[in-house]
């Protein structure tokens, strides 16, 4: 018989020694810290330190002398000068940056110098005011006695010249007796005349001297060499400048072209 120490038959025996690890598949890279939230000592430490840091920001921008205004820049001009623009935009000079209205300077600039079209005034921190211009250009000109008005793409006059700019024709209008004064009003007569100019190619364009309006559906060019052209309104303009090129091309001895109605056009003179 047996003792008790004795394996029963059948029974796996226990490998001897310390218990068995299991399997690492994989290695971590990471070690989870614990967080805490910081007590009423950090906390008031914390906002303190954030209290300063903001007074000191704001002193910074408002109080201190390290970003005023000591500069103003002007760029984008052609017709005016960058001394011009500057000296009309009056920027508060040693002025906090921070505190210049931009918008301010932008409508005091447009006001003063029509012949801005638009302006974008920047901060360049620390010590500069930007001011990039986009000048109006003439399509037409105006007589103003001795003198003349230019007239941009919107029909805007923005401003009086001395002596007329190369290569831009003279706007005329005849509408004080005109029915088409009372229903569309001059500013409307003045855009429709725009657009005729504006629809003529280079090719064409630079042989027009004068623009002609007596209504809105009668407008007429006057070319180099004295030749006439009948445009009629400002309605399908590109049409009418193709067929205009077209025209001036074929005959070459025409005096007078009637475009109005682009689908029949017609030539006279010689």
């Amino acid at each position: 018989m047996a003792g008790p120490t004795t394996a029963r038959r059948g029974e796996k025996k226990s490998p001897s020694g310390p218990p068995s690890v299991p399997e690492v598949r994989g290695r971590r890279f990471w070690v989870r810290i614990p967080l805490r939230a910081p007590g009423r000592r950090g906390l008031i430490i914390i906002m303190v330190l954030a209290a300063l840091l903001g007074a000191f920001g704001v002193w910074a921008l408002y109080a201190s002398n390290w970003l005023r205004v000591e500069q103003v820049r002007a760029s984008g001009t052609k017709v005016l000068t960058p001394r011009e623009v500057v000296d009309a935009a009056d920027a508060p000079m040693n002025a906090p940056l921070v505190s210049v209205d931009t918008d301010g300077l932008a409508r005091r600039l447009r006001a003063r110098l029509p012949r801005i079209k638009t302006v974008d005034v920047e901060r360049s921190w620390p010590r500069t005011i930007g001011l990039k211009v986009t000048e109006r250009t003439p399509e037409l000109l105006m007589r103003a006695g001795g003198k003349f008005v230019e007239v941009d793409a919107e029909g805007v006059r923005f401003a009086t010249v001395g002596a007329a700019p190369k290569g831009v024709p003279l706007l005329e209008m005849s509408v004080s007796d005109s029915p088409s004064l009372r229903r569309f009003g001059i500013d409307r007569l003045r855009r429709a005349a725009v657009e005729v100019a504006q629809d003529l190619p280079s090719a064409v364009h630079k042989d027009v001297r004068k623009v002609r309006v007596r209504s809105y559906d009668s407008i007429a060019l006057e070319l180099a060499g004295g030749r006439t052209v009948a445009w009629g309104s400002s309605e399908q303009g590109a049409e009418k400048a193709k067929v205009l090129t077209a025209l001036l091309k074929a005959a070459r001895d025409g005096r007078h072209f009637d475009i109005s109605v682009p689908s029949a056009p017609a030539v006279s003179g010689s």
